[in-house]
């Protein structure tokens, strides 16, 4: 080969390493650029699936107090009807305590009361001779009632007016503060 052959040759080979130098500095760079946006993405990605498990999380644990939450008010709300059935049961074994006659005048006399001309008086057939004195007395008529049960019953004149006046009737109306105060008792 000639010696313009081997210069030649010499220099196309320099310029044939300077391009390959060069597109394998690119292909580096390329390469750098491509695994900085990949890693760039993976931690999007990953910043992305971590804020989705948080809200999951949340969401999860909300659900879950909320349904704890509530089973506690189901539970206390059982709680509290069991009260108020032992109350019940107790005042319905109101007429065999040996102060009952004497609860019953007090339950006429406030229903009397509240009426301003009573012309009758009603309660339990059982009851009636518990408020016969009363009824005499204040020149009422006595009338039983098989549905009035721990009460009485105050008609006025006419009968276009009536209060009744009963234990359970009691009950039902103090329930809510009732409730309210055992419930504090039992759960502070």
């Amino acid at each position: 080969m000639s010696k313009l052959e081997a210069i030649l040759s010499q220099e196309v080979e320099a310029e044939v390493r300077a391009v390959l130098e060069g597109a394998k500095r690119e292909a580096e760079g390329l390469l750098a650029e491509a695994r900085a946006k990949a890693e760039a993405l993976v931690g999007a990605k990953e910043k992305a699936v971590r804020a989705a498990f948080q809200t999951a999380l949340k969401r999860a644990e909300s659900a879950g107090e909320l349904l704890l939450a509530t089973a506690r008010a189901q539970a206390k709300g059982e709680v509290l009807e069991g009260v108020r059935a032992r109350v019940e049961e107790t005042l319905l074994a109101l007429p065999k305590d040996p102060r009952w006659p004497d609860i019953l005048k007090r339950l006429a006399e406030e229903a009397l009361s509240a009426l301003p001309e009573p012309e009758a008086l009603l309660a339990h057939p059982e009851d009636l001779p518990h408020l016969e004195d009363l009824a005499k007395a204040r020149g009422l008529a006595l009338r039983p009632d098989p549905a009035l049960r721990l009460g009485v019953r105050a008609v006025g004149r006419g009968g276009k007016t009536q209060v009744e006046n009963s234990v359970l009737s009691r009950l039902a109306r103090a329930w809510d503060a009732l409730s309210a105060k055992v419930a504090q008792v039992l759960w502070g």
